[in-house]
């Protein structure tokens, strides 16, 4: 980010400038005339809320994905039905055990292992042949989701979060000022902001975990030159087996989150496959906190089109990508190859 900075010092100043409008509008009290012209704040803060909290579970889903096809450069296209299969895990879990918290570690670790096949018997098997990965991992989506639709059918699931986590919790920013002069803080539902704080402890960590320790070490080194790694004696085919199984994990995971707080329904697979690519492309393949930041600006430009500009609101996305591809092709934090 600091290179970003001093490559670009024009475009930092601009995202910078952009940031602290964006602040200012959530923090100052709005006066009539702005919301003659913007709208009611409470509409703006929730659909600014409403794009930070989807953009945490864009960055859950592409953070696995950027770590399979960014840094190990396997496409894994397959990478939503793990999204999907995770979610509907979760939701028989939850149903049976009637815990929402221990679905978690009992859905990472059956999708982590489902990651493990993949990578040991579909992926170590075509190392290096992007358009053989590319078809048979299609082909492997479509039957995981014909399974999935014969299975649990067409009916969307709602995983239930628990009563510490239901209802709405009061945020320090200002939604309004009534007439009588009394101030009217805003209020969002506790589950999406427990899910935000838990997106950004998860991206701290994997950041932590890929360039402060010698298993990050291993990893970086093994996408450089895996050979030279492989000389030494490490067992670069162990490492990245671990490394699949933990981004397979994640997106198990995310489905859950994506489960709590909207639906679980045939076609999310291929909706957060997308969600997936656009997010790395936008960000840089390899770099989590391009994640994260691909993440947000796709979870905002789509909460804030559905608000603002409902009929274009698709166009936003693409929009964003084509931009990001026409003047920094490798990502906004991706190194270029």
């Amino acid at each position: 980010m600091a290179r970003f900075a001093s490559r670009h010092p024009v475009w930092t100043f601009i995202i910078v400038l952009g940031l602290a409008v964006l602040l200012w509008l959530i923090f100052t009290p709005w006066s009539p005339q702005m919301e003659e012209t913007l709208g009611r704040k409470r509409i703006f803060l929730n659909a600014i809320f409403g794009g930070v909290t989807l953009g945490a579970l864009y960055f859950l889903v592409a953070s696995g994905f950027t770590l399979i096809f960014g840094l190990m450069r396997n496409v894994n296209l397959a990478h939503g039905s793990l999204y999907l299969l995770g979610g509907y895990l979760g939701f028989e879990i939850s149903e049976f055990t009637g815990s929402w918290l221990i679905t978690f570690p009992i859905v990472f670790i059956i999708v982590a292992a489902v990651g493990i096949v993949l990578q040991h018997q579909v992926f170590r098997r075509m190392d290096g042949e992007d358009l053989r990965q590319t078809m048979v991992t299609i082909g492997l989506s479509v039957v995981l989701a014909d399974l999935m639709l014969w299975y649990w059918g067409g009916q969307s699931y709602t995983i239930f979060a628990p009563d510490w986590l239901s209802g709405p919790m009061t945020l320090p920013i200002i939604s309004s000022i009534r007439d009588s002069g009394e101030i009217v803080y805003l209020r969002y539902p506790a589950v999406r902001m427990a899910i935000l704080l838990a997106a950004i402890v998860i991206g701290i960590g994997m950041w932590l975990l890929l360039n402060r320790t010698r298993l990050g070490m291993f990893v970086r080194a093994g996408v450089d030159d895996r050979e030279m790694l492989a000389a030494s004696g490490v067992r670069i085919q162990y490492i990245f087996l671990a490394v699949f199984a933990f981004g397979a994990g994640l997106a198990g995971i995310a489905g859950i989150v994506g489960g709590t707080f909207q639906s679980l329904s045939p076609g999310e697979d291929t909706r957060f496959l997308l969600a997936s690519l656009v997010v790395v492309i936008v960000g840089g393949m390899g770099s989590i906190p391009g994640a994260a930041i691909g993440a947000l600006i796709i979870g905002l430009s789509e909460q804030l089109g559905l608000v603002y500009a409902p009929t274009y609101s698709v166009v936003f996305t693409f929009l964003i990508m084509a931009l990001v591809l026409a003047f920094r092709p490798q990502g906004l934090l991706g190194s270029a190859r």
